[in-house]
């Protein structure tokens, strides 16, 4: 069974007297362990695409399926219970709070989720390890550079060990050096972690980082580029950018 599962889904938004079709009924499966890449061009409806898909916003019509919750019937208490224990959220401002260590920041989904921060030491430490920043864990934000942060951020959204993690733009705040080391490091969780990642991204050197990268435009998916494996990414990135070159994006 997939891990997450889109039905004919579709959003529309009112604009003054016009409706806009966001999306236009999308069909989507992600398997467990799967590292996909969501592209296209600006308004085509990646991010509203997300954001359905994290339970963040509700369609029009169809259905998301999370780890084997169906998002329509739940109210909004159970979307999120369900979001804070299946979804770990990685965002291109990294959203740390300043006044926490990078330590604290990593472990605040658990302190929301009402656990104890001290019984989970072994699991922030390995992320800490995992992210390389042990030496930097008592830093806080404005102490650490764009990319550390996005590090800290990556490591808060897998301290839960959740279902999947939802990366919106994960290096559009940074330069392509770091951007390609934070890459680098989802696709380490995903290899190492079995974690299951979708990310939104404009930049064909991040998506060839993914195992399958979906093309959007004008709320349909248009176009699917699947990989062979992690060794492959210069394959991958060439396979994007003749996609992005064929359909004009």
């Amino acid at each position: 069974m997939p891990i997450l599962q889109a039905q004919a889904l579709r959003k529309q938004y009112r604009l003054g007297e016009h409706t806009v079709h966001a999306l236009a009924g999308v069909d989507f499966l992600v398997e467990k362990g799967e590292f996909v890449a969501i592209m296209g061009p600006s308004g085509s409806g990646k991010s509203t695409l997300l954001h359905l898909l994290g339970g963040l916003d509700k369609p029009s019509d169809g259905e998301v399926t999370l780890a084997g919750h169906r998002l329509s019937i739940l109210n909004d208490n159970q979307a999120t219970l369900v979001r804070r224990r299946n979804i770990g959220f990685v965002f291109q401002f990294f959203n740390l709070l300043p006044t926490l260590t990078a330590e604290e920041n990593i472990a605040l989904p658990l302190i929301i989720d009402g656990q104890d921060m001290r019984k989970h030491q072994a699991r922030i430490a390995a992320l800490l390890e995992l992210v390389g920043l042990t030496d930097r864990r008592q830093h806080k934000p404005d102490q650490l550079s764009g990319g550390e942060q996005q590090r800290v951020a990556i490591a808060r959204a897998l301290v839960t060990e959740p279902a999947i993690v939802l990366a919106d733009e994960p290096t559009g705040n940074l330069d392509s050096k770091t951007g390609t080391a934070i890459m680098e490091l989802l696709r380490r969780s995903c290899d190492e972690l079995g974690q299951t990642i979708i990310a939104v991204t404009h930049d064909p050197r991040a998506a060839a980082y993914a195992d399958r990268a979906v093309f959007l435009r004008d709320g349909q998916i248009i176009q699917e580029i699947k990989g062979a494996g992690a060794d492959e990414i210069g394959q991958r990135l060439r396979l994007i950018v003749n996609a992005m070159e064929e359909l004009q994006l």
